[in-house]
């Protein structure tokens, strides 16, 4: 198989399930986590140590902000999350966050997936990290590329020309021709609040299980966010299943 195809199949597969190959790196992320706790020497904190956890969420948070940034402004039947049928696009988004960045939903996902990363308080595993981010995405926004190459044709070459892949280039922003549709925020990007606040809740838990040899669950910061958006989530799924938010 030449190089282009099979660029082209990986990606495809890549895409397909990507909303659920990451889960491999959170697994070994949370291993280095636990091991980063039991091994850990305990000194002097300092703002930076006491505020880390926080410092990580904003960059996860700063990740859900250009998903929902982008979702928001998109156009119907693009911009989506994983399908059963692969890639979808009814049209070229090129205003809005699409006239400085091409993948914009990657980078946010970049940054979500950053800041849980930065949990594991280890360098080289956050090096490995944006190494594994670099190729697994790459192959990805190689075959949606040439998916969206081959539906739109010159108008697609034109507008990547102008527009970077990944590396935001802000020089050329055109505002969004659409307005904001909350609705469709709260229905395709519902889970990505929940998983964040989850995740970095499980993270303390097992965390403070390497460290101190037992499990206990605290009524803190991250226990209640994280029930508090399940608890959202849960009420956006009703909704969307009763077609409120449709």
């Amino acid at each position: 198989m030449a190089l282009q195809e099979e660029l082209k199949t990986q990606g495809d597969y890549l895409f397909k399930n990507r909303s659920y190959l990451p889960l491999i790196i959170l697994g070994i992320g949370l291993s280095v986590h636990c091991y980063t706790e039991y091994t850990e020497i305990e000194g002097k904190e300092n703002w930076i140590t006491e505020s880390f956890e926080y410092i990580c969420l904003a960059v996860s948070l700063l990740g859900f902000a250009i998903r929902v940034y982008t979702v928001g402004f998109a156009a119907k039947n693009t911009s989506g999350r994983n399908t059963k049928d692969g890639q979808i696009a009814d049209q070229l988004n090129v205003k809005g966050v699409y006239s400085i960045v091409r993948h914009p939903l990657y980078v946010g996902n970049f940054f979500m997936w950053l800041g849980i990363g930065m949990l594991t308080e280890n360098f080289w595993f956050v090096m490995s990290f944006i190494l594994f981010y670099a190729f697994y995405y790459e192959r990805i926004m190689y075959a949606e590329e040439n998916f969206l190459r081959k539906k739109f044709g010159n108008e697609y070459i034109e507008w990547a020309n102008k527009v970077p892949a990944f590396i935001p280039s802000f020089k050329g922003f055109q505002k969004p021709t659409q307005s904001f549709d909350w609705k469709k925020v709260l229905k395709k990007e519902k889970n990505g609040i929940a998983a964040v606040f989850i995740v970095f809740w499980f993270f303390e838990c097992i965390g403070d299980f390497a460290e101190n040899g037992k499990l206990t669950i605290e009524i803190d910061f991250w226990f209640i966010s994280a029930l508090l958006f399940s608890f959202i989530y849960l009420i956006l799924k009703i909704l969307k299943k009763r077609k409120v938010l449709d």
